[in-house]
């Protein structure tokens, strides 16, 4: 009788000390889901490199990703690209991206995304790059990035698995 209390307090204690956990290729951290996370190839001697994902939030409440950092470059930024008049900019969000309430964000190339800076390494087709998410008000996750073709614009389904 003691042992299965036990092992049912110890049980209920896992999950708390794991509030994100991956279910059908998505994590989740609350209220936050992340699915279809994908980085492309690089070259070796690559100084940048993008990432995307798709981030939903199916909170009452608007979250904000506020940083995400990885061991794979000398800084970690979260960008955007967006037209202005004839010429594509890129610059940095500062204050992360919004992730309002009921709705989902979507990281991709030619708009929203990470942007590695400063590779220490290639980013090799079939490995994966770890990064870890802050949010405003979920905290903390880490997901792992998949890397696809040097030419990917998205996630197939096989890779929003791992």
């Amino acid at each position: 009788m003691i042992r299965a209390v036990l092992r049912a307090a110890f049980a209920a204690s896992i999950l708390f000390a794991v509030p994100a956990f991956a279910h059908d290729g998505v994590v989740h951290l609350g209220d936050i889901n992340i699915s279809a996370p994908f980085t492309r190839a690089t070259l070796p001697n690559a100084p940048v490199g993008g990432g995307f994902m798709t981030i939903e939030n199916t909170g009452s409440e608007a979250d904000r990703l506020v940083s995400v950092s990885a061991n794979v470059s000398g800084a970690v930024q979260i960008h955007e690209m967006a037209m202005q008049g004839d010429v594509m900019k890129m610059r940095q969000l500062a204050d992360g991206i919004e992730i309002p309430a009921g709705e989902t964000v979507t990281l991709a190339p030619g708009g929203l995304h990470v942007m590695f800076m400063g590779l220490n390494q290639a980013f090799v087709e079939g490995e994966s790059v770890p990064v870890t998410l802050t949010f405003e008000k979920a905290g903390s996750v880490d997901v792992e990035l998949a890397v696809l073709g040097n030419a990917a614009d998205a996630a197939p389904a096989a890779h929003a698995t791992h």
